[in-house]
């Protein structure tokens, strides 16, 4: 498929548990920035030394980085200096000169559609060697017009607060997706690039990045069926066709069999009593069986009969949200049957660092099988609490299911009422200091700094957002991240990490057709550089002999509550240790996106393997909590008094306390994920529910320290199925990678977390090759074992990183 069609944001089981507690609480270095009359409360410290002096100025945008998020008042100074530029006109969003008004987004897709139907004609009158030595970059420039307008448009229909820009914003994107359909079934296209791949005298003359593009483009072509015969071609559409639509069912449909149940309030003694009285009427509790409610009456009723109801109730589905999961994974199945896969976990898996189900499967065995021993004393230790207060009638010797959640809080309230108050770290994470920190640490370990930028009028789609540029000491301008950071009505409280513009190289046969676009347009584009890449970004890359790329674009989405007004107004917004681990987590995606500047777009930055995709953003997280780290940033917003790092390992431990618990638990469903997406489907009974209830009991009774009882069907509720079908195990994957990395290349030496060398290697072996290079590769060259079983990959590399454990 030419358009790489980025996955939803992950929403990974940490990020899930944290959207649910947060529920519960009910680069040009900018050369004219000057001091401003409103200043933070703490001045930052003078005493950094960056391990470049690069410029003289590094030191006033490291400042200025700070006081753009913590100071509203120099916020508003700093972003109105460019208000008068343009004379007083839009400069576009993202200073993409088309997006100056909603008529425009029209504008630029009907422009890049004729961009891409001229490609389209050149590459299927492809006749000599010399013009298929062009096919790798040809296709990938096509994907790259495709993305600019499909990934920009799609993110500004989702955040853009006018309505008219989100209709014109989603028209463009359909215009483009009707076209990429249409693309993805052009055999021509797909016969061509078969033919210069199969050409010795080309194939050896395309650099490992044409390759690997080449691969992934025509393994993309045959997943959406182009050489199956007309009749099969036509099923398979329809078979996708049918599974996007039960698979969205499925999502939007998760409800339990039971809403709600009707108790005597006696029976909830333990939990809140202001919430059991605001769900009492006449007398009786109406609980919800599925939500924040009956998720706390598990943690803290203390009648184990009404858990074990109330239990019951949760974990069992609506009998039709069955029957659309047992359609979908039916269906998916047939689809695999169809493209001449065993499986759909087979099909899917192909071009993943994991390669197949069987060696995902022995990856999670091994996995448990380390996780074990920990998980054994962490449900002793749960045991040991029921025996002290367990009447003989609730079965003293035993953890239900039921149990489980209620002694584990009951063991974390403990072990928090020894640390201190959870807010009292707060107050050395004001979110200007957490991006200092960030600034800081990347330039110690990459060479890399965020500096403030002025944005235009018109560039960004909210006031809020704050623009930074990623400068380099010794390449110079390599990235744009927008910030937007802020809660807001009607904004997504999911955080996330979007790619808007990728990497890639421009080639002067570009820059001739983007000068004739300039002197075309009236006056949009100022010069030829601006035209090739629609205005935003550029510069030359020195690594690439001074070649013009596009900037990689990125936007960083939060939803981190404003800094409160009155006689609090010179407070910053301060963040929890969740949230700072949430900010390093998805600036662990944008720098994987900054450093992996590739020459070609469908390999640049994040654009790589999904088991892969998340390793930079979860090893991120341990860097959040490293003492040299903290070191570079974490100061109490009011006196400037540095953070003693050991409360925030007193913090990390609390976290942890019942680690094994929680891999076990994503070990289960990436066990059930993979056996969903097996040949099994094929064998159910068209119209039967049950099938799917059987195999969930199946997992559950091998691989669970504590069992589930009969009758119960929490597989309807598992909506990662649908995005995730059959890759569920990536994040415990990668986090077991990241781990191991973390003590071997961070952790090798005291201060290895800001170790230059160690920032070096890593970026050197993984960050700079996004998806250009396999993933075994970048991790074998990480570890130093270029060599060995990781190298090569496959089902022994797959059990090695499970034997490596999460203990992180």
């Amino acid at each position: 498929m030419l358009k790489r069609l980025q996955r939803g944001p992950w929403t990974c089981p940490q990020c899930a548990r944290q959207q649910q507690k947060a529920a519960r609480r009910c680069l040009v270095t900018s050369s004219n920035s000057r001091g401003s009359a409103a200043t933070a409360t703490a001045t930052a410290p003078d005493d950094y030394q960056p391990v470049l002096k690069a410029s003289p100025s590094i030191a006033h945008d490291d400042r200025a980085l700070r006081q753009i998020f913590d100071s509203h008042g120099f916020w508003k100074d700093f972003s109105s200096k460019n208000k008068y530029h343009y004379g007083g006109r839009s400069a576009g969003l993202f200073q993409n000169r088309y997006l100056t008004h909603p008529e425009g987004f029209q504008t630029f897709a009907n422009i890049t559609l004729q961009k891409c139907k001229r490609i389209v004609s050149r590459v299927l009158a492809y006749e000599s060697v010399e013009d298929y030595k062009r096919a790798a970059k040809d296709l990938d420039r096509l994907s790259d017009l495709l993305c600019r307008v499909i990934d920009l448009s799609d993110f500004v229909r989702s955040v853009h607060p006018d309505p008219k820009v989100q209709a014109a914003a989603d028209n463009a994107y359909g215009t483009m997706f009707e076209y990429m359909n249409i693309l993805n079934t052009t055999t021509g296209l797909n016969d061509q690039l078969k033919k210069a791949s199969q050409m010795p005298e080309v194939y050896n003359t395309w650099s490992e990045e044409e390759k690997t593009v080449a691969a992934i483009l025509e393994k993309d072509f045959s997943k959406s069926a182009i050489d199956l015969a007309d009749s099969e071609r036509h099923a398979f559409v329809d078979i996708s066709n049918e599974i996007a639509q039960v698979g969205t069912e499925f999502v939007e449909n998760m409800a339990t069999a039971t809403p709600y149940l009707s108790l005597e309030s006696s029976r909830l003694n333990g939990m809140d009593p202001m919430l059991v009285r605001q769900l009492t009427r006449w007398g009786n509790v109406t609980l919800p069986t599925v939500g924040m409610p009956a998720t706390l009456a598990l943690r803290t009723v203390e009648d184990a009969d009404t858990r074990r109801e109330i239990y019951m109730a949760n974990r069992t589905s609506a009998k039709d949200n069955l029957h659309r999961l047992e359609d979908l994974l039916k269906r998916r199945a047939e689809l695999a049957k169809l493209s001449g896969y065993d499986s759909f976990a087979h099909l899917t898996l192909a071009d993943k660092m994991a390669k197949s189900p069987e060696a995902v499967t022995s990856f999670l065995d091994a996995l448990s099988a380390d996780n074990a021993p920990r998980v054994k004393r962490e449900m002793q230790e749960l045991l040991e609490l029921k025996k002290s207060d367990a009447r003989s009638s609730n079965f003293p010797t035993d953890l239900n299911a039921w149990d489980r959640d209620y002694y584990t809080a009951q063991l974390l309230s403990n072990e928090r009422t020894k640390a201190r108050a959870p807010d009292f770290l707060s107050a050395y994470f004001s979110l200007g200091t957490v991006m200092q920190g960030l600034s800081r640490l990347f330039h110690r370990l990459y060479g890399l700094r965020l500096v403030p930028r002025e944005p235009l009028p018109g560039e960004t789609w909210n006031p809020d957002v704050r623009r930074l540029d990623v400068v380099d000491d010794n390449e110079g301008h390599i990235a744009v991240i927008y910030c937007d950071l802020f809660e807001r009505s009607g904004k997504s409280p999911n955080p996330a990490h979007f790619t808007l513009r990728c990497s890639r190289r421009i080639s002067e046969e570009e820059m001739r057709e983007a000068s004739e676009l300039s002197s075309q347009t009236n006056g949009i584009f100022a010069t030829a550089q601006e035209a090739a890449n629609d205005g935003l970004a550029t510069q030359f890359n020195p690594k690439d002999g001074n070649a013009l790329y596009q900037l990689p674009t990125i936007a960083l989405i939060c939803d981190f509550a404003n800094p409160p007004s009155g006689s609090q107004g010179n407070r910053p917004t301060l963040l929890t240790f969740r949230e700072l681990t949430t900010l390093f987590h998805e600036m662990g995606h944008a720098i994987h996106s900054i450093c992996g500047r590739t020459a070609l777009q469908n390999v640049s930055g994040t654009r790589c393997a999904t088991d892969f995709a998340e390793l930079p953003s979860v090893l991120m997280e341990s860097f959040a909590s490293a003492p040299e780290v903290l070191g570079l940033y974490a100061r109490h917003w009011e006196t400037d008094a540095p953070l003693n790092p050991e409360r925030v390992r007193e913090r990390v431990e609390v976290d942890r306390r019942m680690a094994g618990a929680e891999v076990e638990s994503q070990v289960l469903l990436g066990m059930l994920d993979q056996q969903y997406h097996s040949s099994l489907p094929l064998n159910w009974s068209e119209g039967a529910v049950g099938a799917s209830t059987k195999l969930y009991h199946q997992v559950w009774n091998k691989y669970s320290s504590v069992p589930e009882p009969a009758g119960t069907s929490w597989q309807g509720f598992f909506g990662h199925l649908f995005g995730y079908g059959a890759t569920y195990y990536s994040y415990l994957f990668d986090r077991a990678i990241a781990g191991k990395i973390w003590r071997d290349v961070f952790q090798r030496q005291q201060g290895g977390a800001v170790d230059p060398e160690a920032g070096g290697l890593f970026r050197e072996e993984v960050l700079r090759w996004g998806g250009g290079r396999d993933g075994w590769r970048c991790v074998a060259g990480a570890l130093r074992d270029k060599e060995g079983v990781l190298a090569e990959g496959g089902k022994g590399a797959m059990e090695m990183v499970g034997r490596w454990g999460v203990h992180g």
